[in-house]
């Protein structure tokens, strides 16, 4: 009895050494379209690179869903997926800034580069700290993959437009800057994790998202920087109209207060 009661043991212990193969080779793909991204971005194909972040950001969202579809959640999936977002969406799109926009300004110019960069880094470390204790409706700050869809559109819409990036500087480097201080930021973004898509849902949302889809294929460039242009102005309105409403509330109740 005692020694079945060990081979159970060890045959455990050297199940625990594997890996789920699927979530894990969605990531290695999120992995990949980050690094070919760096590398379009130095032969100076940068509609491609800028394709290859989007296809990235539609790789990470499928990974976390396999993973909890297939019940194949683990310790080394979530920190592989974290130093996937790391190249992916925080390395890749300020290296493509840079290389399309940013380098006639020198040092700005990789600094602008680095500020996006440290604080994808900041912004995945701090999200990896707070899991199982945040709000799972709202991000702290602005999504990393979000982040670099901005970047991403921006230089994708402006090769489409045959504009040279060098023209762009300054306002990329603002663009860049500003991008990467609201990843750092304590304003509030809707997650959207509280839909679900297992269960029945209106007819309607059906007729909205093939409308969304219709919308975008009428220019992808323009459409995917102006919407996740607007999601990033959305933190700043909401967490402004939460304080207000919060600063409401504590007028009512308390009125001596004011």
């Amino acid at each position: 009895m005692v020694l079945l009661m060990e081979s159970e043991g060890i045959k455990q212990k050297k199940r625990s050494r594997g890996i789920y193969l699927w979530p894990n080779l969605i990531t290695t793909g999120a992995l990949f379209a980050g690094f070919y991204a760096i590398l379009a971005a130095v032969n100076s194909k940068f509609e491609v690179a800028s394709v290859a972040i989007f296809v990235a950001m539609l790789l990470d969202g499928l990974d976390g869903r396999v993973a909890r579809m297939t019940k194949s959640q683990s310790a080394f999936g979530a920190e592989y997926d974290s130093l996937s977002d790391m190249v992916s969406f925080g390395l890749a799109p300020a290296l493509v800034i840079y290389m399309w926009a940013l380098s006639d300004l020198g040092k700005l110019g990789w600094l602008a580069a680095f500020i996006y960069t440290a604080s994808g880094a900041l912004r995945l470390a701090r999200f990896n700290t707070q899991v199982g204790i945040a709000d799972k409706k709202f991000f702290q700050g602005l999504p990393s993959p979000s982040a670099a869809a901005i970047i991403a559109g921006g230089v994708w819409l402006g090769v489409d437009y045959g504009i040279d990036g060098n023209t762009l500087g300054w306002p990329a480097a603002i663009l860049t800057t500003l991008t990467g201080l609201l990843m750092v930021s304590n304003f509030r973004y809707h997650s959207f994790k509280e839909i679900d898509f297992h269960g029945k849902v209106p007819f309607i949302v059906l007729v909205v998202v093939m409308v969304v889809l219709a919308i975008v294929q009428t220019h992808p460039p323009t459409v995917l920087f102006v919407l996740f242009l607007v999601y990033a102005i959305s933190g700043p309105v909401l967490t402004l109209l939460q304080l207000r409403k919060h600063r409401e509330h504590r007028i009512t109740t308390d009125p001596d207060k004011e």
